[in-house]
């Protein structure tokens, strides 16, 4: 695996992979990576001749009282990472270069409706700073896939969005979430928690699967459902951000004969925010 820190070096080692006749796959990251990460890269591997991951901590998706400045850069080890999970070029630029202008004249892309409410609502400003950095890592290698984890779902959606939208010719490939033995989502934030509260965040998992096989069951009443949840996230310490059911596509409210639905949840444990979400299909119509 080759590491290159320019946009120049990367595209000309792109373009060489592109000569060869192979195709392109994309990972974006922030590093820090976990086996979440790698399986990402496994499954850009399967279906990609030529895989290039980026690892680039994007100030513009974070707010100003967010966790910029202490976010684990783990340069070496993620190196390895990568290249056991099938990487062949890394692409590593500074602020500067994905921002030679710098941020306060850059040109940001907005993906309206699905990057509305839950994170949306809780981090203002964050998806423009996804989809603007996504944009240019998109143009830059300008791949045939993208490859992205399903744990970060409303990404996943204004992602698929922004590809529809701006007539990208770009596969976008969801990866399932890899989980803890516990069953709490893998994320590179889980660094911050100890032994213990990692397990008493595995809470939020259960209350996921206790809310879907309630609603497959036949419950309705929506409110009830969430509450019970909040309740048992408050009691093992967890301080709430939001918990809701949505379609499963459009991230909207759910609504009569929708079958595709997605319960996603985000909560704070101390000064850590975790989130989690989990899709499944109804046999009828809700």
């Amino acid at each position: 695996m080759n590491t290159v820190n320019t946009v120049r070096e990367l595209r000309a080692a792109v373009a060489q992979a592109r000569k060869e006749g192979k195709q392109i796959g994309l990972v974006p990251t922030m590093g820090n990576l976990h086996a979440g990460h790698a399986a990402l890269v496994e499954k850009a591997a399967q279906c990609a001749d030529f895989v290039v991951a980026s690892i680039f901590v994007n100030p513009m998706q974070f707010g100003p009282a967010e966790d910029l400045d202490k976010y684990p850069r783990t340069l070496q080890a993620d190196q390895q990472r990568l290249e056991a999970a099938g990487c062949h070029l890394l692409f590593h630029p500074d602020v500067e270069e994905m921002y030679p202008g710098g941020m306060g004249e850059q040109t940001r892309v907005s993906v309206p409706g699905v990057s509305e409410g839950l994170c949306g609502a809780s981090r203002p400003g964050h998806f423009e700073g996804v989809a603007t950095v996504v944009t240019k890592l998109f143009n830059m290698v300008q791949p045939d896939l993208a490859v992205f984890g399903q744990k970060d779902f409303q990404q996943l959606a204004v992602i698929r969005t922004l590809v529809r939208d701006l007539n990208l010719p770009i596969q976008i490939i969801g990866e399932p979430t890899v989980r803890a033995e516990s069953g709490l989502a893998l994320s590179s934030r889980n660094g911050y928690l100890s032994d213990a509260q990692r397990q008493t965040a595995s809470v939020l998992y259960r209350s996921l699967q206790q809310i879907a096989q309630a609603i497959q069951a036949g419950e309705r009443d929506l409110p009830k459902l969430l509450a019970t949840a909040q309740r048992q996230h408050a009691d093992a310490g967890l301080r709430a951000d939001y918990l809701e059911v949505r379609e499963a596509q459009s991230l909207r409210a759910v609504g009569t004969g929708d079958r595709e639905l997605v319960v996603l949840v985000a909560a704070y444990l101390e000064n850590t925010r975790l989130i989690d979400n989990l899709s499944f299909t109804l046999d009828q119509g809700y």
